[in-house]
C-alpha cells in the first residue's frame, strides 16, 4: 500500500475536528510513522485531546485518556494482577496503557514514581509485571500534555522521561477565522461523533517500513551529527543532546520526506525538525534562564552558525 494516500486521508480525516494546525498535524504523522511519541506543551483547551480522539478513531484503534494527578499509582496505568479463587491462579488485569493511543493528560501532575511506569512501555513497547512481560498493542503512541503556565503541585518531568518523547508540538490559539469556523462546525453534534476509520493499524505497521526506503546523504548526516554536537559544547547548555536525540532527528527526517512525496531527505528537513527534536532535550544553565533564553532560540542561533559542509567543501 502507497503511503502518500493513507496518510493524506489521515490528515483529511482529522481536519474534518481540528481546524487549521496543518502543522501540528504533519509532526504528528512524522511521529507515527517513527513508532514516536508526542509531548504537547500547551494551555487547556485547545484542541489537545480532540487531536488524540480524532487520531484514534483515524487508525481504527482504540483510546483512553489518562488524567494524572497526584495520588496516581503505577498499577493504575500498567495494570494489576488479581487472584482469581475459582482457578487458584493470578490473572492480569491490564491498565489503559493497552490502546492504540493513549492520551496523558497533565503528565507532570503525576509523582517520579508514576511517570517512570511509562517509561518501559515508550521504550519497549511492553509492561513489565511480577515478571511477566506483556506486550503492547501496535501501533502504540503516546500523546502526553503540560501546561506551561501552572507549576503549582507539579512534577517536572525527569531527563530520561523527555528523551523518549520524538518530539514536542504546542497548537497554539487559533486564528480569528479558524475560531469562527469552529463555531459554525459544532451544531449540537462534535464532529468527532462523526468520524470513521481510515486505516486498520496493521496497514500502518506495514506503512511504517516506507520510511527506510528514503535516502539520507552523508552529507546531510554529518549536519545533523553537527547540530547535535553543536548543542553538546555550547556555553549556554548544561545538557545537550544525546545519540537517541541524534537517531530522532535522522529518523522523523526520513518521515518528513516521505510525508512529503520525497525518496530523500533535504537539510530543510533537518531544519525543520531540529526545534521540535530538540527543545524538550536540553537543560539550560541557569545563568543563561536569568538572560531570557529560551532552547528555541538557542536551537534556531545554533542552526543560522551551523554549516552545511558539502563533500567538494571538505576536500
Amino acid at each position: 500500500m502507497e503511503l502518500i494516500p493513507v496518510i493524506e486521508k489521515i490528515k483529511k480525516n482529522i481536519a474534518n475536528v481540528i481546524v487549521g494546525k496543518n502543522n501540528a498535524v504533519e509532526l504528528l504523522m512524522v511521529a507515527l510513522l517513527c513508532q514516536g511519541h508526542v509531548l504537547i506543551e500547551d494551555v487547556p483547551g485547545v484542541g489537545k485531546t480532540m487531536l488524540a480522539r480524532s487520531l484514534a478513531i483515524s487508525l481504527g484503534g482504540k483510546f483512553k485518556r489518562l488524567q494524572c494527578t497526584p495520588d496516581l499509582l503505577p498499577n493504575d496505568i500498567t495494570g494489576v494482577s488479581i487472584f482469581n479463587q475459582a482457578s487458584q491462579d493470578f490473572e492480569f488485569r491490564p491498565g489503559p496503557l493497552f490502546v492504540n493511543v493513549l492520551l496523558v493528560d497533565e503528565i507532570n501532575r503525576a509523582t517520579p514514581r508514576t511517570q517512570s511506569a511509562l517509561l518501559e512501555a515508550m521504550q519497549e513497547s511492553q509492561v513489565t509485571l511480577d515478571g511477566e512481560t506483556y506486550p503492547l498493542p501496535q501501533p502504540f503512541i503516546v500523546l502526553a500534555t503540560q501546561n506551561p503556565i501552572e507549576y503549582e503541585g507539579t512534577f517536572p518531568l525527569p531527563e530520561a522521561q523527555l528523551d523518549r518523547f520524538i518530539l514536542k508540538l504546542d497548537l497554539g490559539y487559533p486564528s480569528h477565522e479558524e475560531e469562527k469556523e469552529i463555531l459554525n462546525r459544532i451544531k449540537g453534534t462534535h464532529p468527532v461523533e462523526f468520524l470513521k476509520s481510515i486505516v486498520e493499524p496493521d496497514t500502518l505497521n506495514e506503512l511504517r517500513t516506507q520510511i527506510w526506503d528514503v535516502n539520507v546523504d552523508d552529507t546531510v548526516i554529518d549536519y545533523i551529527i553537527r547540530l547535535i554536537e553543536s548543542t553538546r559544547n555550547h556555553s549556554d547548555i548544561l545538557l545537550g543532546g544525546s545519540p537517541r536525540a541524534t537517531l530522532a532527528l535522522s529518523t522523523t527526517s526520513r518521515a518528513l520526506a516521505a510525508i512529503r512525496n520525497r525518496d530523500y531527505v533535504l537539510p530543510d528537513d533537518v531544519k525543520y525538525l531540529t526545534v521540535p527534536v530538540l527543545s524538550h532535550r536540553l537543560i539550560l544553565k541557569p545563568q543563561a534562564e536569568l538572560r531570557g533564553l529560551t532552547s528555541e532560540s538557542l536551537i534556531n542561533k545554533l542552526i543560522e552558525e551551523t554549516p552545511l559542509k558539502l563533500k567538494d567543501q571538505e576536500a
